[in-house]
């Protein structure tokens, strides 16, 4: 619909130039420029290098974001930029840049947040959220279930891990065997191919007494890696495929375990997955059985969508914008631990007005 609002979307809170343009719920770009090949050398993110390969890639990957979309960035009704949480240096490329464009262009600026924004990008793929949706995020940096009632003003935390991420387990694990960076995606292949019930693991924070919606996902990196030693020590060869497959049951059976049991306490009947580890096969299919025999529908967006976009944040500065929630101020900075209680970064109503007087002078060409 031409009335829907027509928002571009900024995400650079880790190692990848994330550009999306949305109209209301429907994608119209993605474009994405990714830094993770020079980062693999050193097996994991350096936010330096993740900071400049974001300042080289902005510009081009916005213009072919709006070729894409086949629309004039004058037409835009918002920019909406990640302000945190995430890598300081990173965010603050994103949030410089959305402030440029906004300002040449005389249009609103949303900043958001990253973890409301892996939520919201789900209705661009089935729709409107429900309300209230219990959201399951797990990623390289994050591991959390959340309750949102409203995706713009309204994200309660239920759990959060209380150390590694699983995304973050995935890629030690991976250097552990040897499978290079990210390990996420190699884990995945590899499992596919080895018996899950072949080795015992720990699961974290599973007994009656600890926390309910907590994770924790060190003592399973440990133990894994100290199982892959001792081979090692006794000159063993190490099934790779099945401890890949034995570690990846042990993560996703704790994260659909706790994601239904969080649905069924609070009586939500929806459960959204999304983040990096969303794309991993073998959750998506256990939460599916989980989630079926409790009666809740299950939302995970393709995994192009579950990783860091551009996109997700359009659709969340969509929704500010449809639902009229204030713009971001002039002044607003990256937050590198932006809680997610604060879905959006506000400003006062009136901030924008000297802005569109210098947009009649037509900044932006």
């Amino acid at each position: 619909m031409a009335d829907e609002p027509l928002v571009l979307g900024i995400e650079t809170s880790c190692d990848e130039t994330g550009v999306g343009i949305v109209r209301g719920s429907t994608l119209l770009a993605d474009a994405i420029a990714s830094s993770v090949d020079e980062h693999a050398r050193f097996g994991g993110v350096v936010p330096e290098v993740a900071s400049r390969a974001h300042l080289e890639a902005m510009v081009p990957t916005i213009d072919r974001a709006l070729k894409e979309a086949g629309v004039s960035a004058r037409d835009l009704d918002g920019i909406a930029v990640t302000a945190g949480p995430g890598l300081a240096g990173a965010l603050l490329v994103g949030v410089s840049a959305a402030k440029a464009y906004a300002y040449a262009l005389g249009k609103p600026l949303y900043g958001v947040n990253h973890l409301a924004s892996h939520i919201c990008v789900d209705q661009l793929e089935h729709g409107a959220l429900p309300e209230p949706t219990m959201a399951l995020l797990v990623s390289g940096g994050h591991s959390s279930l959340l309750l949102s009632t409203d995706i713009t003003s309204d994200v309660r935390p239920m759990g959060a891990t209380i150390d590694d991420a699983a995304g973050e387990a995935f890629d030690k694990i991976a250097r552990v065997l040897n499978l290079g960076f990210p390990g996420g995606p190699v884990i995945d292949r590899y499992a596919r191919e080895g018996d899950p019930e072949a080795i015992t693991f720990p699961r974290g924070l599973t007994g009656p007494r600890d926390p309910a919606y907590d994770f924790s996902f060190s003592g399973l990196k440990t133990a894994v890696a100290r199982w892959i030693e001792a081979r090692r020590a006794a000159g063993e060869e190490v099934p790779v495929r099945d401890v890949a497959a034995s570690f990846q049951e042990a993560v996703v059976d704790v994260l659909t375990r706790k994601a239904v049991r969080a649905c069924k306490d609070e009586g939500v009947d929806h459960l959204m997955i999304g983040g990096g580890v969303a794309a991993n096969s073998r959750l998506r299919v256990l939460a599916q059985e989980r989630c079926e025999a409790a009666g809740i529908r299950l939302r995970v967006p393709r995994p192009k969508l579950c990783t860091d976009n551009g996109a997700m944040v359009a659709s969340l500065g969509a929704e500010m914008v449809a639902r009229g929630r204030a713009a971001s101020d002039w002044d607003l900075s990256a937050d590198s631990s932006l809680p997610v209680t604060d879905p959006h970064v506000p400003g006062n109503a009136h901030s924008h007005d000297h802005v569109h007087e210098v947009s009649k002078e037509n900044l932006y060409s």
